[in-house]
């Protein structure tokens, strides 16, 4: 079953979402949580505002069931920096799932369908940033250097969109981010420095694309969607994957074309990519709470405790053990 929803459905949900509103941080109003309407999801979206012209929105919730947003044209003033952890959507210029990120320009954003599978937990974090913010950092208002002048567009010209995968680097800017530590002050000098050092990786490549030391993609769109299909077949098939061969000629791809093509869309080789993905659903998994190490492992696909306690001590610095009975004692005060 697919979930539609219409901007007037939204609307009337936005309406009753003001009586609903949670201040996580008692120091700083500019926190807002968000929880998700119940027949949509169930989590929340929190929103953080920095300063002026720069927020961080982090979105934590399950949906219900696959969705469907019917989105109509409008003018989107701002640059976007979407970096999903986890979960996935769809829309007229991008398809972005777990540890990729998608780079919006400003400009015009065409009327559209924007949808989810409702498969995989979302877990997001967004950076948002008005053009003078970015412009700001030019020494000059009026000038950008030429490979990110494509950025900032206005309402005659479609919006620019590019998906990437995310780095190592970037991902661990991001779990800072979800993680964050402190409060007031403190709190939206920590967000905002993590804020532009995930913008400032984002744009690093972005100017290694423009500049041609990095292709967007020399694969033609039926083999892009040769390799996202691969994704996700291994992504299903968490606890036992497909060989590389069985997993090309599910795809329908030859060998060595899924593993060029799969280390260009997403930059990583095939299995390192399902390692990387495992660990982190293990991390997620255990930061609930809710489930034993044990089943943890089972579920994300490992069977050597061994193997996988070391692994993700390589990961994350840290024990998996540890990690799941703290947050358990977390739950139970």
């Amino acid at each position: 079953m697919t979930i539609s929803v219409s901007e007037q459905t939204w609307a009337a949900w936005e309406e009753e979402l003001s009586h609903l509103l949670e201040y996580p941080d008692p120091e700083d109003r500019g926190d807002v949580l968000m929880p998700q309407p119940t027949w949509l999801a169930q989590g929340y979206t929190r929103e953080i505002i920095l300063r002026e012209g720069l927020v961080v929105q982090i979105d934590d919730f399950q949906m219900r069931d696959r969705s469907k947003y019917v989105c109509s044209e409008c003018e989107d003033t701002r640059i976007e920096f979407h970096c999903h952890l986890s979960g996935d959507h769809q829309d007229r210029f991008s398809e972005v799932g777990n540890l990729e990120y998608v780079l919006y320009g400003s400009g015009l954003s065409p009327k559209q369908i924007a949808t989810g599978s409702g498969q995989f937990p979302i877990l997001e974090v967004i950076v948002i940033m008005w053009p003078e913010v970015l412009k700001n950092f030019a020494g000059d208002r009026s000038t950008l250097p030429p490979e990110w002048q494509h950025l900032i567009g206005t309402s005659t010209h479609i919006s620019y969109a590019r998906v990437g995968a995310l780095s190592p680097t970037m991902q661990g800017v991001l779990w800072q981010i979800v993680r964050c530590p402190y409060g007031g002050m403190i709190k939206r000098m920590y967000l905002e420095c993590k804020a532009l050092e995930l913008a400032t990786l984002i744009l690093e490549q972005e100017r290694e694309v423009q500049q041609g030391r990095q292709s967007l993609s020399h694969l033609k769109s039926d083999e892009v969607d040769r390799i996202h299909q691969a994704r996700n077949i291994l992504l299903q098939n968490l606890e036992q994957p497909p060989s590389l061969p069985e997993l090309a000629r599910q795809a329908g791809l030859n060998e060595k074309a899924l593993k060029q093509g799969f280390r260009q869309v997403f930059g990583k080789p095939v299995f390192g990519y399902l390692h990387d993905y495992r660990m982190h659903q293990a991390q997620q998994l255990l930061m609930t709470g809710e489930m034993k190490v044990g089943e943890v492992m089972q579920q994300v696909g490992f069977r050597d405790r061994g193997y996988f306690a070391a692994a993700f001590r390589k990961k994350f610095g840290a024990n998996p053990r540890a990690i799941s009975r703290s947050n358990q004692l977390a739950i139970n005060n």
